[in-house]
Parts: C-alpha cells; sequence; structure tokens
C-alpha cells in the first residue's frame, strides 16, 4: 500500500510507502535491506505513466523502521495509507512469505526467504501495490522474468536454480534472485485509473492485521492466504 502524489512542475507522480516491521526476527539492518531493495527495484524501470494528459516520471519513496514492541492495537487503528507492517519470523506456516491480499498493507515474511539479492520484498511489495501472480507460469524464451512470477516459473535455463537441469524439475525452475522489476510492471499497476483528491489518490487499501507468531500458534487451526510469496 501506499500513497500517490503527483507534482505537475517536476512532471513526478511519486508513490510513499513506510515499512513497519516486527517480530522476532526483525531486527534494524534488515529492515534496511528490505527498504533498499524495494526502492531500487522498484525505480529501477523509470517507468512512467499517463496522467491529467501528460506524461509522468514514476518514482517510489520508501521509508521503513524496526518496531519489535508494535503492539496489536497500534496496527488495528492505522490510519496512514503510507504503512506497511510485515511481521518477520524463523517460521511460517506454508513455510512461504505471503501478503494478506492484493492491494493490502499487511503480511509475513519468512526469515528464510529475505536473504540478501532475494527480491522477496519487492516482490511482496507489488502485491501491496495490487499485483498478482502472472497468469502464465511458462515464459521460456521471453527473457528475463518481472518480479511478480512466483516461484515454480519456468524460465530461460540461465534464470533457474541450476541452469543444467530441465526445465520444470528440481533446480529447473525460476530462482527469484533473477527477477527484476520491468517497466511493464509499472505499467500494470495502472496508475492513471487512481482516484485523485487534490494531486493524492491511495494505491492499495488498509487490512490492518496483525499477526501473531506462528510458531507460538502451531497447534492452532490457520488458513494459508491466497497471495504466497
Amino acid at each position: 500500500m501506499g500513497e500517490a502524489e503527483f507534482n505537475p512542475s517536476t512532471g513526478e507522480l511519486i508513490i510513499y510507502s513506510h515499512m513497519v516491521t516486527y517480530g522476532n526476527a526483525t531486527h534494524p539492518q534488515l529492515t534496511e535491506e528490505i527498504r533498499e531493495e524495494i526502492e531500487t527495484m522498484w525505480n529501477e524501470p523509470q517507468g512512467t505513466t499517463q496522467l491529467n494528459g501528460g506524461v509522468y516520471h514514476v518514482r517510489f519513496r520508501i521509508t521503513a523502521e524496526c518496531r519489535p514492541d508494535i503492539t496489536e492495537l497500534e496496527v488495528l487503528q492505522n490510519t496512514d495509507p503510507r504503512n506497511n507492517y510485515f511481521r518477520i519470523e524463523e517460521f511460517a506456516h506454508g513455510n512461504i512469505s505471503f501478503v494478506d491480499g492484493l492491494g493490502c498493507n499487511t503480511g509475513y515474511f519468512k526469515l528464510e526467504n529475505l536473504y540478501k539479492g532475494s527480491t522477496t520484498a519487492a516482490h511482496e511489495y507489488g502485491h501491496t501495490l495490487g499485483l498478482d501472480h502472472p497468469r502464465n507460469m511458462d515464459i521460456r524464451g521471453l527473457g528475463i522474468p518481472g518480479i511478480m512470477y512466483p516461484r515454480g516459473t519456468l524460465v530461460d535455463p540461465q534464470y533457474q536454480y541450476d541452469p543444467t537441469k530441465p526445465a520444470g524439475v528440481t533446480g529447473g525452475t525460476m530462482h527469484p534472485m533473477h527477477r527484476r522489476v520491468l517497466k511493464a510492471d509499472i505499467q500494470d499497476l495502472r496508475l492513471h485509473r487512481l482516484y485523485f483528491s487534490g494531486n493524492k489518490a491511495l494505491v492499495g487499501a488498509f487490512t490492518n492485521i496483525y499477526h501473531w507468531n506462528h510458531a507460538e500458534a502451531a497447534g492452532e487451526e490457520f488458513i494459508i492466504p491466497p497471495i504466497l510469496g
């Protein structure tokens, strides 16, 4: 989720998002790495969008803070459209990171998914802006995979976990480190269709879900969200 703001004088449409991490596995350095990955990757394609009859350069301004002591009430009562809340733990049901829906502001990161260059944070951020996984998961011959392709996607050999493996077998699917935000991903946001009040608009919507530690609730019934990393 984020707040979009356009500036006619500079020709920029800036999307502001603030990533708040909590949980037993969060720490300031990891939080900064998440922030940097999202901002760097989403600005990399230097995307544009048509708005008010003109072409605007799309920029992403991502801030972040580590809040291991945040309370459930603070998350539930949040009214700031820039805030996104992610719990980080070593254990996650389903063994994967997830968000709470398309165009949301909450989710759960599995620590193992957040290694340097994993692209997990940038991928999940795309979900918070409303992007889904592409329907076609066989993109062999189409080059670099976009940021929203999930694990298991069939890609050209150089983008696999193991380039020597046949497509589809263990090691023969997309390594997430090869995902990139492409100009097409920026276009898929359909920013020209946002509802602006003045020069600002919401991108996504409030879910404000506080996640409890899955390891502490391992014996309880758990419904895996539909939007997995």
